[in-house]
C-alpha cells in the first residue's frame, strides 16, 4: 500500500497504536519489530481487541485488514511525514543536552494561551515517539512542539527529516551521552543538526544569544530571532532569580514561577521569548510561566515530614549535575544532605566525570554524602559510598537520615534514585 493510500485510511481511523496491549477502538495497529519483540505476532489480537487494520510486513493470507507494507517502521516514519506536510500546524523542533521535556512543556503552556497546541507526551521523542506525535495532530491543531532526542550523530538530521519543522530551539549542548556522540565536540554536531536542517530549507532558527557556540553555528544565517539576558540586538528577557524558585522580567512584567534551579531561567526564558515572537499576551506568558509545576522526577520540591527535598532522578549527565549541585549550593539550609547515582552513557570518560562530580560536591562540605553506582563507587573517595542501590537502603535503614534537613536526590533514570523516597 502506498504511502497516500495508507493516509487516507488514516484519516478515517485516526489513532494508531504500536503496543498491542492498548489498542484505540476503530484505530490502526502498526506491528513493529524489536529485537526481542514481532508486533506481527499480535495483528491478529490487535484486530480482535478493536483495531480496524494492523499494518504488518509479513503475509497473513485470509486476512483483509491485515495490510502488508515493505517495513512498518519506515511505513509509520512516511505517514508521520506525509500527514504533517498536509497539516497547517506550525512545527517547532526542539533539542538539547539537557531541559528538552521541561523547555516543551513550558512552551506548550506559553502557546496555548492564544493557540491550539499539541507537544510530545512525556519523553517520547526518538524515531517512534516523534512519528507518534506528528499523527496526533488534527484539522484544530495550530502549533506543535515535537521533542527531539538523540545518543548518536545522525539521529537529529533523520528526525527532523520525519517532523520537517518551521521553527527550532536547541536548549545547550552538555556532556550527555558522550559515548555515542564521541565526546562533546560530537554533542555539537549532532544537536546542530536541528539548525542545519532549517537553514537549509528556510526554516526560522530560534536561539539563546548569550550561547556562544549557537552564535557561532548560526553565523550570519538571517532567519533567527532569539533572547538575552542584556544584549538589546534580541529580545532581552532578565534574571531575577535570587531565591530557591526562578523568576525573570519580560518586557517590564515580573514572573515568579514555581521551578527551583537557576539552571531553569534560560528554560522559562525560552519559552516566553517563544511566546512573545508569536504574539501570546504578556499576562497569558505569565499565567502559564507561574501555574507550570514540575513532575516525573524533574527538579521537584518535596516535603517529607522535617526533610526538604530536591527530587532530580529524571535523568543526569556532567552538566546537569554540576548545575543541580550550584543550585542546592544557593539554598538557604542548616543541614544538607547529597545524594548522587551514576551517570550513563559516559564512555571512557565516565571515571573523570564521576571523579570531578563527586569532589564537586565535597566542595560543598555537605553533613553528608552518598554516592551510589559502579562508577561513582570506583571513585575511592573517602566519603559513603554504594556499589547499587540496594547497600544504600540497607545502610539508610539501619541509620535513618535524620531531621530536620535538606536533600538534593540526583542521578540517571536507570539509577531510579526516586525509589529514596520509599525509605525516607
Amino acid at each position: 500500500m502506498t504511502t497516500e493510500a495508507l493516509h487516507a485510511l488514516f484519516l478515517k481511523h485516526p489513532k494508531v497504536s504500536t503496543d498491542s496491549r492498548s489498542i484505540p477502538e476503530n484505530g490502526i495497529f502498526f506491528a513493529l519489530k524489536g529485537p526481542n519483540f514481532n508486533g506481527n505476532d499480535f495483528a491478529i489480537e490487535a484486530l480482535a481487541k478493536g483495531a480496524a487494520f494492523s499494518v504488518v510486513d509479513e503475509d497473513f493470507p485470509g486476512e483483509p485488514r491485515c495490510i502488508r507494507v515493505a517495513d512498518t517502521l519506515t511505513a509509520l516514519q512516511q505517514l508521520a511525514t506525509h500527514h504533517r506536510m498536509h497539516s497547517k500546524a506550525r512545527i517547532i523542533g526542539l533539542t538539547g543536552s539537557n531541559g528538552k521535556t521541561t523547555t516543551k512543556e513550558l512552551i506548550a503552556a506559553v502557546l496555548s494561551k492564544k493557540f491550539r497546541t499539541l507537544a510530545t507526551r512525556g519523553n517520547l521523542n526518538n524515531h517512534i515517539g516523534v512519528p507518534l506525535t506528528l499523527l496526533r495532530i488534527t484539522r484544530e491543531t495550530e502549533m506543535a512542539v515535537i521533542e527531539m532526542g538523540a545518543n548518536h550523530q545522525g539521529e537529529i538530521g533523520f528526525l527532523s527529516e520525519i517532523a520537517r519543522p518551521d521553527y527550532g530551539y536547541i536548549t545547550n549542548f552538555g556532556k550527555a551521552h558522550l559515548e555515542g556522540f564521541g565526546g562533546v565536540e560530537g554533542v555539537v554536531k549532532g544537536k546542530t543538526e536541528l539548525y542545519r536542517f532549517l537553514m537549509e530549507n528556510g526554516g526560522t532558527v530560534f536561539m539563546n544569544a548569550d550561547d556562544p557556540i549557537q552564535v557561532e553555528k548560526l553565523g550570519e544565517y538571517g532567519n533567527q530571532a532569539g533572547f538575552s539576558i542584556t544584549n538589546p540586538a534580541f529580545e532581552v528577557i532578565r534574571n531575577l532569580t535570587g531565591g530557591s524558585t526562578v523568576s525573570l522580567e519580560v518586557r517590564g512584567r515580573e514572573i515568579h514561577t514555581g521551578l527551583i534551579g537557576n539552571y531553569n531561567f534560560t528554560n522559562c526564558a525560552a519559552a516566553a521569548f517563544i511566546g512573545t515572537y508569536f504574539g501570546v499576551p504578556l499576562e497569558g506568558i505569565a499565567e502559564a510561566l507561574e501555574a507550570y509545576r514540575s513532575e516525573n522526577n524533574r527538579s521537584q520540591m518535596l516535603e517529607r515530614g522535617q526533610l526538604r527535598i530536591v527530587l532530580d532522578a529524571y535523568n543526569a549527565n556532567p552538566t546537569s549535575m554540576a548545575a543541580a549541585l550550584e543550585h542546592f549550593a544557593a539554598l538557604d539550609a542548616p543541614r544538607k544532605i547529597i545524594i548522587l547515582g551514576d551517570m550513563f552513557e559516559l564512555g571512557a570518560d565516565a571515571a573523570t566525570e564521576h571523579e570531578k562530580i563527586a569532589q564537586l560536591a565535597l566542595q560543598q562540605r555537605p553533613d553528608q554524602l552518598y554516592l551510589v553506582g559502579r562508577n561513582f563507587y570506583e571513585t575511592g573517595l573517602p566519603v559513603s559510598r554504594y556499589p547499587d542501590f540496594e547497600s544504600l537502603v540497607s545502610e539508610l535503614k539501619a541509620r535513618p537520615i535524620e531531621a530536620p534537613a535538606t536533600l538534593l536526590i540526583k542521578g540517571s533514570r536507570g539509577m531510579a534514585l526516586e525509589r529514596v523516597l520509599e525509605v525516607l
